[in-house]
């Protein structure tokens, strides 16, 4: 049988087909043994008849004990994960922080912990050496005991803290806090907030008790909860994800009333819900922000998706990021660094001004 009908040939067939031991074409393609010019053509022309490539990189990796590759865990599939800025915010920062270092980034979308469920890439087998999980999680722990298990370690962004867990944090609660201020000293007092996902089903819907109690989307949480310090009569409903197209869609619904019974400011937390926020308004006939007015959480680039500045929480995403690098190469390195905790900014900008006489 030719040994190029198998699925892959074998540094074996190669060593057989050339006449020298499997040890001998292993330093050919290793480059680092004595291996005299006439031999080492033989193995590359043998090689080139079977169409073998080299070693296989997997073997090799679990041979070296590591692979050098740190896995970026999103509970976004690979297009949404993509298409929010936060998240280039943070790649940005993650491989500005690796720096020289010679490391791969891997993108894991939608993390499953069970081999045989559809929901993502199985952590439990995934080829990496240490693990960044991504902000806006609505629920680490199940990717967190996955990696411990293979003593894999891990940096996570805005989670509720663990052991084990190097933690980048952000003022969530604060922020949001001097958000819901600064609308309270414009005099709003009907004031809806539009939260980014409450559960892993990522359900749409007004934020209960009920719903809050299992909930371990500890950035929504905490955001929400800041608002209500300062605004405590203010009503929630948590979007399915981070869009303009959902934040236009609970927007619709909350502002589609009579003016008695419409909010007079919204808080989105993210800054492509509020796009969606401005747009439906828009829509509805409304004036932003004489009519309602709209207060955001990121402070990314917006240029041409809305008229005028937007009011928001302006975080350090790049900061986040590059943080989170420097934890991963301190965990590689067994140097244990403490975690890390991040402030943003309330940019006033045009979107935010007194509420509407009654």
């Amino acid at each position: 049988m030719d040994d190029r009908a198998s699925t892959r040939p074998t540094l074996a067939a190669v060593a057989a087909r050339a006449g020298v031991s499997v040890s001998t074409a292993s330093l050919v393609f290793s480059g680092r043994g004595p291996v005299s010019d006439a031999m080492r053509e033989r193995v590359q022309a043998a090689a080139a008849e079977l169409d073998y490539a080299g070693p296989d990189p997997t073997a090799r990796s679990l041979r070296r004990g590591s692979t050098g590759v740190i896995g970026v865990v999103t509970e976004d599939s690979l297009a949404d994960t993509f298409r929010d800025p936060m998240n280039l915010a943070l790649l940005d920062g993650i491989g500005d922080g690796l720096g020289e270092e010679r490391l791969g980034l891997l993108v894991i979308p939608r993390v499953s912990t069970y081999p045989n469920r559809d929901a993502g890439i199985d952590l439990a087998a995934a080829p990496i050496d240490a693990a960044i999980l991504l902000g806006c999680s609505t629920d680490v722990a199940p990717s967190v005991a996955a990696l411990r298990r293979r003593r894999v370690p891990v940096v996570a962004i805005e989670a509720m803290p663990m052991d084990d867990v190097v933690a980048i944090d952000l003022d969530n609660r604060d922020a949001s806090r001097r958000g819901a201020e600064h609308l309270r000293g414009l005099g709003h007092r009907r004031v809806a907030v539009i939260t980014l996902p409450l559960d892993s089903a990522r359900t749409r819907g007004e934020v209960t008790p009920a719903r809050l109690a299992p909930s371990a989307a500890h950035h929504t949480i905490e955001r929400r909860a800041g608002v209500r310090e300062v605004l405590p009569d203010a009503v929630a409903y948590s979007a399915s994800g981070s869009s303009v197209d959902e934040g236009a869609r609970l927007a619709r619904e909350l502002l589609d009333v009579p003016a008695s019974g419409r909010p007079t400011a919204i808080v989105a937390q993210s800054d492509l819900l509020t796009v969606g926020v401005i747009r439906a308004a828009e829509q509805l006939g409304l004036e932003v922000p004489r009519d309602v007015s709209v207060l955001g959480f990121d402070g990314v680039r917006l240029e041409g998706a809305i008229e005028g500045i937007l009011t928001t929480l302006v975080q350090p995403a790049v900061e986040k990021g590059r943080l989170a690098a420097a934890a991963v190469l301190s965990a590689l390195a067994e140097r244990g660094d403490a975690p890390a905790s991040l402030h943003s900014e309330l940019r006033i900008g045009t979107t935010t001004g007194p509420a509407p006489a009654s």
